[in-house]
């Protein structure tokens, strides 16, 4: 059935798509009166609808069914990625991380970093292109990009983590770090890793090293290995 992200939707018995998901519905997938489709708000809640009237700038719906906090999570998930320098990377990432499980990505700027603006735009619409694909009612929260060290000073109740290459430092799995049920902030630095300053800043901070195993990953391989990790630890 096809689904549509609908973030306005409130508890209501009617809806009426915006112009440009209308326009998907009644000249792309050409659906028209009587058909079914669902309807995810990103704030837990999944609809079942009929269609009752469509035109290519309004298609009209009658919600049958609602299901509140579907499949939500028993963990939440905060990963902060350096942007990718190609940024098609980092949206196959973020496609990808939706598609598992995340609930919050934070790109950060590093002493490394070869990207540092980015367009939230087109990111916001891979992840909810995403959450529609996926079937999810949980729309992950992208927040603006901001440089690690403003990342670091900030307060958060979260099992703290970060992922980095360095050699010569103790390392550990996450298995062996965090427990199931909890709130995790996860690091990724750039393709040349975070700096041994950034390293020492964020381990002052109360960030513990962890290792993702021992090849040398890209920068959103080893997001997304994060990202199974974690869900994987909370199955």
């Amino acid at each position: 059935m096809h689904v549509f992200y609908t973030p306005d939707l409130q508890d209501q018995a009617r809806y009426t798509l915006n112009e440009e998901e209308s326009k998907h519905c009644s000249k792309v997938l050409r659906l028209s009166a009587g058909d079914k489709v669902y309807l995810v708000d990103g704030r837990g809640g999944l609809y079942e609808a009929e269609i009752e009237s469509e035109s290519k700038k309004h298609v009209g719906l009658l919600i049958t069914k609602t299901t509140k906090e579907y499949q939500k999570r028993n963990h939440h998930l905060h990963i902060a990625i350096a942007p990718t320098k190609n940024i098609d990377r980092l949206e196959w990432f973020l496609e990808k991380a939706t598609e598992i499980g995340i609930d919050e990505i934070t790109p950060i700027i590093c002493e490394r970093s070869e990207r540092k603006i980015i367009k939230d735009d087109r990111l916001q619409k891979v992840i909810s292109s995403a959450v529609k694909q996926s079937l999810q009612a949980y729309h992950p929260l992208l927040n603006p990009a901001k440089p690690l060290a403003q990342l670091l000073r900030e307060q958060t109740d979260a099992s703290k983590l970060i992922a980095h290459c360095i050699d010569d430092s103790n390392r550990s799995y996450m298995k062996d770090l965090v427990q199931p049920r909890g709130k995790y902030l996860v690091l990724i630095g750039p393709e040349g890793d975070f700096s041994p300053q950034e390293v020492s800043s964020a381990l002052e901070q109360g960030y513990m090293p962890v290792t993702l195993g021992p090849t040398r990953l890209r920068t959103e391989t080893a997001a997304l290995a994060a990202c199974f990790e974690i869900n994987y630890i909370n199955r």
